[in-house]
């Protein structure tokens, strides 16, 4: 990796996190397949299928790199940071079309006959985080993103306070190494929560702040970086040897899988498991994201199955937003046509149905709405560099309760 002006730095794109985004919408939608067919609770792959949740670990990495990226090269650079009222309003653009649809197909399509109109409500606004009783059918997934939206109005405070004094050598590690130890803190919130009996409160931003903050600094670094404040080397190694860095991601993966990270059921955890699985995601997470994250130059270009397979991880991180907003009706929908139980089995059945269903209405939603809203809005056909977050979107579940 090689320096790079820092005016251009921000406006960037990151086309390895296409891939990550599909990876991490697939393990969302596979562990909630998982949990219905009850595969993920009993049988010799409910380890890996419960930790599948940990894809919220990976949308959460990418949105904090993503979108705190133009604040830190701004700061290198010396330029004015991002206007907030325009990151806000694109970040509306992004999520509420989806968002709503979404609530609405649920009203509609799996609402009980006494069910509420105010759950809905609550999920439309975001709010339903704050209060009981909100496990809407077709929408339970929907924590995360209320989650996402916290973070999206504490990052121009966080970018900010971040971005004060000059941009120095020193100045950067500090705030480097602040930011790398920020999941300490999300773990022990998350021990708190677990030690007081308080569910909500595991699902509230301060339990995640240290995943964000991890893609923070992955932004961080990425834009010193790009103007010559970091030594670019170990950049350069980590992207030579990727492989190896998403075989280490694997590996913790594993022993997330065991007992350690805490049970596989509905069950609360105690606080060590919680803290211990808060800290296992934080890891798996940066391990996924960070080779695609700090590859400033552009890769050679491929041919054959390689062409192929990069458009495709390009389409599924496309759509990977409305996989996580609608795949949770159509495994609903499913579950009806085929008349399954909860619980009673069926995962090889369930899983290629909400697949295909899902990215059908992922990618129907995305090209015929979600696309077509954005460019409206932003008067503009030009993709910007802070769409590559947008299918992160808070994709999954980071604790058992959301199931």
């Amino acid at each position: 990796m090689t320096s790079s002006p820092a005016g251009n730095a921000g406006a960037l794109r990151f086309p390895g996190l296409d891939g990550t985004r599909a990876l991490g919408a697939l393990l969302v939608l596979t562990t909630h397949v998982g949990f219905q067919s009850g595969a993920a609770l009993n049988g010799p792959f409910n380890g890996v299928l419960s930790r599948m949740d940990s894809g919220v670990a990976i949308f959460f990495v990418i949105s904090g790199f993503l979108l705190a990226r133009p604040h830190f090269v701004a700061w290198v650079s010396g330029s004015a940071p991002p206007a907030s009222r325009t990151y806000l309003w694109h970040r509306v653009l992004r999520i509420l079309p989806a968002l709503w649809i979404t609530v609405i197909a649920a009203w509609v399509l799996l609402r009980r006959e006494d069910a509420s109109w105010v759950p809905y409500a609550r999920h439309a606004a975001l709010v339903q985080i704050y209060s009981r009783g909100n496990g809407t059918t077709g929408l339970t997934q929907m924590w995360s993103l209320s989650v996402e939206v916290a973070f999206y109005l504490l990052l121009p405070v966080l970018g900010w306070v971040l971005s004060r004094g000059p941009a120095t050598r020193r100045g950067l590690g500090v705030r480097l190494a602040i930011l790398a130890v920020t999941p300490l803190a999300g773990a022990a919130w998350m021990a708190w929560s677990a030690a007081v009996a308080h569910p909500l409160s595991a699902l509230w931003l301060p339990g995640f702040l240290g995943w964000f903050g991890l893609g923070m600094m992955l932004a961080l670094w990425s834009a010193g970086a790009s103007a010559g404040l970091v030594d670019a080397r170990p950049s350069a190694a980590i992207v030579r040897h990727r492989r190896t860095v998403w075989a280490l991601a694997g590996a913790v993966y594993l022993v997330a899988t065991s007992v350690v990270a805490g049970p596989y059921s509905l069950k609360a955890p105690t606080p060590g498991e919680a803290a211990t699985k808060s800290l296992l995601y934080a890891a798996f997470g940066l391990l996924v994201v960070l080779p695609s994250a700090i590859e400033l130059l552009p890769r050679p270009a491929v041919a054959g199955t390689g062409a192929v397979m990069g458009r495709v991880a390009s389409f599924l991180g496309d759509i990977s937003y409305g996989i996580f907003c609608y795949h949770l009706i159509v495994l609903g929908l499913v579950e009806r046509a085929t008349g399954h139980q909860v619980f009673g089995g069926g995962f090889l059945t369930l899983w290629p149905l909400t697949v295909a269903g899902t990215v059908l209405v992922a990618a129907v939603s995305f090209y015929a709405v979600e696309r077509p809203v954005m460019r409206r809005g932003r008067g503009s056909r030009r993709r910007p560099a802070e769409d590559d977050a947008t299918g992160h979107a808070a994709s999954a579940t980071a604790s058992s309760t959301s199931h």
